[in-house]
């Protein structure tokens, strides 16, 4: 792309492969647990909060191997591999019989198995490639500075807008996924005479624990079959529903498989032209006068005590932005009027948004540049966590507004009790403006953290800062089990009521430091 690194676009390509088959598995896991599993929403958020953690922890470990060995290239080629090793184990459709509780564990340890996998494979590339694309910026503005201070303050001015197209890149891949899953789950409960109702999996695991025909059962079942007279046995209904309806999905992960391999090959044929971070540093023999080493020892603590500021921030930012993969598919899910559009789709928004709106805020901001009017990195990421903070106040209101309950009230109660109370499901358009707002904050704050990150990182920190930045994500996810529980046991306005709160303050305590973390970034 014009004015920018020449390897930004096949490293941008490479990793968006990679979220097409990650974002696959993301728009189904917390829902693909509770309808393969029967697990309770709560039991499976926090396995999505370990497997999320998972990947942003084992990052900073990523970036510790590729950092030591100075082997990025491989590192990233690795992860890859054990990435798509996980996805063929997620793509095979096993299930357990009725009542078999040892078999029934010993798929549930498989899985998380297969989630573990996923995670070291992301958190060997992750990182790393991210350290790649910050490392070419480094030798941009080297070769920049060569012509003056004027080429070299344009070539700066270029970072923040580079890593905002590398993640607008790497969101095509999310755009699609989350209609793989969905897709193929329709086509073989289809197949098999069933009709697709997000409700139906739990109800049938209800059913085999307790064996009560519930009003809300019957309801749902009749809208769940094509001829409901022909179900003769209930029982065995409910295990062929549930076995059909995951095995959609199942199949769905051997995308996730030949995404890799396509991220595989992309890299490959252009990992030659990638920069490898702290190479030359590691070859160059420097004498330092004991002053000069005093001197950079007090500038790294310093950068370093910024980084640790910033990431302090990123995690409440990402324990709040990733609620779209637990309480908000949820929402979506149980709250959201649905009928013709499953609720994993939705998650669809977010990626579609990245790619609509960051040319246009590139744009703003390139034009309060122009104009001598620049934000700084850290002020954008204090108006990043304002926007968030928007679209939880909106939900806020608006759940207030609609009267609901509790998630877990609102999805048992029969049609009927929803009529008494007034608690009519809510149109698209919500989940379109809350998914706008949060996209806004994201772009505000997760491609300018990464860009944060690489001008502050020491040079032969690179890769570890990386990691400490998706470690500090890492930190965020493994509570965001705790909307789930708010919403499971709270009228749901409280649990985003929380999210708002978490936001604004997060934004404060940023603005507070913004004049200090501009000095060190300079």
């Amino acid at each position: 792309m014009k004015g920018h690194p020449k390897g930004l676009i096949a490293a941008a390509l490479s990793n968006m492969g990679e979220r097409f088959g990650y974002y696959i598995m993301n728009a189904v896991l917390s829902l693909f647990l509770v309808s393969k599993f029967g697990f309770a929403e709560e039991k499976a958020s926090a396995i999505y909060s370990v497997f999320y953690a998972g990947i942003y922890v084992l990052s900073l470990v990523g970036g510790i191997i590729a950092d030591r060995t100075q082997k990025y290239n491989r590192t990233i080629q690795w992860g890859l591999i054990i990435m798509a090793l996980g996805y063929v184990c997620l793509s095979i459709p096993i299930f357990s019989e009725f009542g078999n509780d040892g078999q029934w564990w010993s798929i549930v340890v498989f899985t998380c198995l297969a989630l573990f996998m996923i995670a070291f494979g992301n958190g060997l590339f992750k990182g790393n490639l991210q350290a790649i694309v910050g490392k070419m910026y480094d030798e941009f503005e080297a070769e920049a500075a060569k012509e003056g201070p004027e080429a070299l303050a344009i070539a700066k001015g270029k970072r923040d807008s580079g890593f905002q197209i590398f993640y607008m890149f790497i969101n095509v891949g999310g755009l699609f996924a989350p209609f793989i899953a969905p897709v193929l789950r329709s086509w073989w409960l289809n197949k098999h005479n069933f009709i697709y109702n997000s409700d139906m999996a739990g109800l049938c695991h209800k059913y085999l624990a307790d064996g009560q025909l519930t009003e809300k059962f019957t309801e749902t079942f009749s809208a769940s079959v094509v001829d409901p007279s022909a179900i003769t046995d209930m029982s065995q209904f409910c295990l062929e529903y549930i076995n059909v309806f995951n095995t959609g999905i199942h199949f769905s992960f051997i995308a996730s498989v030949l995404a890799m391999i396509i991220s595989l090959v992309i890299f490959l044929c252009n990992k030659k032209t990638f920069p490898q971070p702290a190479k030359k540093e590691a070859t160059q023999v420097v004498e330092y006068t004991a002053e000069e080493k005093r001197a950079m020892a007090a500038e790294i603590k310093q950068r370093m005590a910024a980084l640790f500021a910033v990431l302090g921030i990123a995690i409440f930012f990402w324990l709040s932005f990733h609620q779209n993969g637990v309480s908000l598919s949820f929402f979506a899910r149980d709250f959201v009027q649905t009928d013709q559009i499953a609720p994993e789709i939705w998650q669809a928004l977010n990626p579609f948004f990245v790619i609509v709106l960051t040319f246009p805020i590139m744009w703003f901001f390139q034009g309060l540049d122009r104009r001598g009017k620049g934000i700084s990195t850290p002020r954008k990421i204090a108006i990043g966590m304002f926007i968030a903070g928007l679209a939880y106040l909106f939900l806020t209101l608006y759940s207030m507004n609609a009267g609901y309950p509790s998630g877990v009230e609102f999805r048992d109660a029969s049609d009927a009790i929803r009529a008494d109370n007034g608690w009519i499901k809510a149109q698209p358009w919500v989940l379109i403006v809350t998914y706008f707002f949060l996209t806004v904050a994201e772009l505000f704050i997760s491609p300018l953290g990464l860009s944060f990150v690489s001008k502050v990182a020491p040079r032969h920190m690179v890769g570890l800062c990386q990691g400490l930045w998706l470690g500090a994500t890492a930190v965020g996810n493994v509570f965001l089990w705790i909307g789930t529980k708010m919403y499971n046991a709270w009228s749901i306005e409280y649990c985003w009521m929380v999210f708002l709160i978490i936001c604004l303050v997060s934004m404060g305590v940023m603005l507070g430091m913004v004049k200090w973390l501009e000095r060190v970034a300079k």
